[in-house]
């Protein structure tokens, strides 16, 4: 195949693949990354040898493959640490190819922080991870370099070196000089944003690990944390942007006779079940059944998903709903908002809206099952006395995290919270909301603190200890 008819082949061409490049063969066994028509990035076989190819295709072809191309000499330059660069080349009309060295069984630093991520804050573990990106940053921006498109996917651990890899996101102010201090601030921004916010107030003695690598410029504290929170909330409207459109995240088909929108990582999986979800309902567990809901559990490939279909009941409920966004999708959004946030729920895979010329009907949501039992059940044997303190602490890190959001979950009883991975896990979703105000956020956490205490009778000891320990605004 020859490099330009590559822009044709789509998300899944068929594998192994074999392209000429300058008249030698290139075999791309395992495609890691998949942009259509743009960007395919693979392990490949080149000169006998395992290599990691960036091949760059379509009408931006030639303009990208120079940015990657720069950002990759860049790094090398600066004597960073970073795969070395085999071959490149760009053809006119065919579109442009980068050859590195393939570190074998690399592991990203993300996948580190996941490793550790559910830890006690700051563990030695996390400090680990998180000091080890913070240096590698610190020594870019000494060079005069950072990483516009930074994440810990972009540092990878491999024979006891941290190396930095993804030349496109590498920009320059002025080579072989310290990043200036508004740089500097603007991207450690886009670093901690990423972090769960419950990290935030440990922003000062994290970057105490910044700092000893690269000590050039005093960093004001109160200015971080503004940049932080600008980035934070640009990566939440971005991402629940792409929620309902067709991305590399999420594959998405949107008509006047439906709505279909599931994880892209799923859709093979998900395809065949979406097709006949009434007639596995039918044969799941049920939870609930009938009035404005069903709720079941099934069984796909072994694994347990819960699907929630919510009915029409009359048409007088469908003259309530049919011109609004229905509740399965006002769920879809905002599992996924507390999923990017890093609070827990269970994660949403594929939402689904019946549609008539655009006029709702029915409409189904799957998520992963997050385990059979709830906050009632749990607390059950303990209406006399206490719960387990892990438990407690981490009721206390679910409610830290809902107000540091300005998140209301407007049904908060205790059916609606499981236990799950060391965890509180957030279901039922209808009425949930993230307030652009104090104001009327502290009047919603109010309801859903009194909702959630009158699980338990006053009396109870129970009760007693969970009025003295949630938090009040």
């Amino acid at each position: 195949m020859r490099l330009a008819e590559l822009a044709q082949a789509g998300r899944t061409p068929d594998l192994p693949l074999t392209l000429e490049l300058a008249g030698e063969p290139l075999v791309v066994e395992r495609l890691l990354r998949v942009l259509p028509g743009q960007r395919y990035v693979g392990l490949a076989r080149w000169h006998g040898r395992a290599v990691l190819a960036k091949l760059l295709v379509g009408a931006k072809a030639e303009r990208h493959f120079q940015r990657e191309l720069a950002g990759a000499r860049l790094l090398a330059e600066q004597g960073l640490c970073t795969p070395a660069l085999l071959a490149e080349g760009c053809a006119a009309q065919q579109g442009g190819w980068l050859l590195f060295e393939f570190l074998d069984g690399a592991e990203s630093l993300w996948d580190a922080w996941r490793a550790v991520e559910r830890e006690p804050l700051l563990s030695d573990g996390q400090q680990s991870v998180l000091g080890e990106a913070l240096n590698a940053i610190a020594q870019m921006h000494a060079k005069g370099l950072w990483q516009a498109d930074l994440h810990l996917d972009n540092l990878l651990r491999h024979d006891g070196r941290l190396f930095v890899i993804d030349g496109g996101g590498v920009q320059v102010e002025t080579a072989g000089r310290p990043l200036s201090r508004q740089r500097v601030l603007e991207n450690l921004g886009v670093f901690f944003a990423q972090l769960s916010g419950e990290l935030a107030p440990f922003t000062e003695e994290l970057l105490v690990h910044y700092l000893l690598a690269n000590g050039e410029h005093a960093l004001p504290l109160e200015a971080l944390l503004g940049e932080v929170e600008k980035v934070r909330r640009w990566r939440l409207r971005d991402y629940l942007s792409k929620v309902g459109r067709d991305c590399s995240l999420f594959a998405a088909r949107v008509n006047a006779f439906g709505l279909r929108v599931l994880r892209r990582e799923h859709a093979a999986e998900l395809a065949p079940l979406l097709e006949g979800v009434d007639a596995r309902i039918d044969a799941g567990h049920l939870y609930k059944t009938g009035g404005a809901a069903t709720v079941a559990r099934i069984e796909l490939n072994g694994r347990p998903l819960v699907i929630k279909r919510y009915n029409i009941k009359n048409t007088l409920h469908w003259l309530k709903r049919f011109w609004r966004p229905s509740r399965a999708w006002h769920s879809w959004v905002e599992g996924n908002r507390l999923e990017l946030l890093g609070i827990a729920t269970p994660r949403p895979l594929a939402v689904i809206e019946r549609r008539w010329c655009w006029l709702r009907g029915r409409a189904y949501l799957v998520t992963e099952h997050c385990g059979d039992e709830d906050l009632i059940a749990r607390f059950a044997p303990h209406l006399d006395g206490a719960p387990p303190e892990a438990e407690l602490q981490a009721l206390d890190r679910l409610f830290a995290a809902l107000i540091r959001e300005r998140i209301s979950h407007g049904d908060f009883k205790g059916h609606n919270l499981f236990w799950h991975d060391g965890r509180w896990s957030l279901i039922d979703l209808d009425a949930m909301r993230q307030h652009a105000g104090q104001a009327s956020f502290a009047r919603a956490y109010a309801r859903d603190r009194a909702r959630f205490l009158r699980n338990w009778p006053a009396a109870s000891s129970l009760h007693r200890l969970l009025d003295q320990r949630l938090p009040r605004l």
